[in-house]
C-alpha cells in the first residue's frame, strides 16, 4: 500500500491541446519525483473528472493529498472541489484526504510574470517604458477575490518596472476586456503595448487571445503589440506545487474545505461553466 498519493487537479480545456500540455506537465513532474505517486484529474472538459480522479488516487493509498493546479480561487476551488472531496471521504473512509491551497498569485509566481513581460518587451526591441503600456490578461471570474489576485500582480508589475501604464483585463466573466483596455492605452499615448496572458496552459482562450491581438494590430496599425507566452512548464511552478504538498499544514487548507458556511453559499452559487 502507498502511504500517499498526490492528486493534481487541473481546470480542463475544451481544446484538447490544453489538457495534453497539462498532462505533459504532470508527466515531467513525475520524472523529477519518481518516488512519489502523482495522479491527474480535471474539473471539466476532460475524460477523468474529479470523482473518478479521487477514486483512482484513493486506490491502494492511506492518504490522498489534493493539490489544485489552478491560479485563482473561485467557484471551482471554493465550492466544487471541496464538495467532491467530501463525497470521496464518504466513499473511502479508510483514506485520509488532505486538501491543499491553489497556486495563487504571490511572490513565488511573480518572477515568472516578470520573465514573460521581459520576453515580450524584447520582441518590441526594449522600447521606452514611458510610451509602452503593459496589460496583464486573466481568465476572469465571478469571484471578486480571484480577480483581485490578478490586480495585485498588476500593481507589483507597476512597482517593479518603469512603465507609466500597467493595466489588467479579462477574457470573460468580468470586465474590462482586452479591447477596452487597449483603446484606453492608445488614447493615453502608448505607442507599444505588451500583453501578458496570466494562464498556465494553452487552450481555447489562448487561441482566442491570439486572434484578438491580430485584430488589434489591424485596428491600430501605428501601435506595436507583443503577446507573451502563457506559463507552460516551469520549475518554479513545480517548486510551488511541491511546497503545497510538503508544507501544506503551514500554508493552510484548500479554500472553503471544512467551512461551515459553504453549504449556505452553495445554495446561492450557480456556476454555469461558461468562460466566454
Amino acid at each position: 500500500m502507498n502511504e500517499r498519493t498526490v492528486l493534481v487537479v487541473a481546470h480542463g480545456s475544451r481544446e484538447a491541446t490544453g489538457n495534453v500540455e497539462t498532462a505533459e506537465f504532470v508527466a515531467r513532474w513525475r520524472q523529477m519525483r519518481p518516488q512519489w505517486r502523482i495522479e491527474l484529474c480535471f474539473i471539466e472538459h476532460a475524460e477523468i473528472l474529479l470523482d473518478e480522479g479521487l477514486d483512482r488516487a484513493a486506490e491502494g493509498a492511506r492518504e490522498v493529498v489534493v493539490v489544485p493546479l489552478i491560479l485563482n480561487a473561485a467557484g471551482h476551488v471554493k465550492m466544487e472541489l471541496p464538495e467532491a472531496i467530501e463525497r470521496a471521504r464518504a466513499r473511502h473512509p479508510q483514506v485520509h484526504f488532505v486538501a491543499r491551497r491553489h497556486l495563487g498569485m504571490g511572490a513565488e509566481l511573480f518572477p515568472l510574470i516578470q520573465q514573460r513581460l521581459q520576453e515580450a518587451l524584447r520582441e518590441l526591441d526594449v522600447p521606452d517604458p514611458a510610451t509602452t503600456g503593459v496589460i496583464l490578461l486573466g481568465r476572469g471570474s465571478s469571484d471578486p477575490g480571484g480577480n483581485a489576485e490578478l490586480a495585485k500582480m498588476a500593481r507589483w508589475v507597476f512597482e517593479a518596472n518603469d512603465h507609466e501604464l500597467v493595466d489588467l483585463a479579462f477574457t470573460g466573466i468580468t470586465w474590462p476586456r482586452l479591447e477596452t483596455v487597449v483603446a484606453r492605452q492608445v488614447k493615453l499615448g502608448m505607442m507599444q503595448i505588451a500583453i501578458v496572458p496570466v494562464y498556465l496552459f494553452t487552450g481555447v482562450l489562448i487561441e482566442r487571445i491570439g486572434a484578438q491581438v491580430e485584430r488589434l494590430r489591424r485596428q491600430y496599425p501605428t501601435v506595436a503589440f507583443a503577446l507573451a507566452r502563457h506559463f507552460g512548464f516551469d520549475e518554479r511552478l513545480v517548486a510551488l506545487l511541491e511546497s503545497r504538498v510538503t508544507n501544506g499544514e503551514r500554508e493552510g487548507m484548500l479554500e472553503c474545505d471544512g467551512c461551515k458556511y459553504r453549504a449556505a453559499a452553495a445554495h446561492e452559487h450557480a456556476h454555469a461553466h461558461h468562460h466566454g
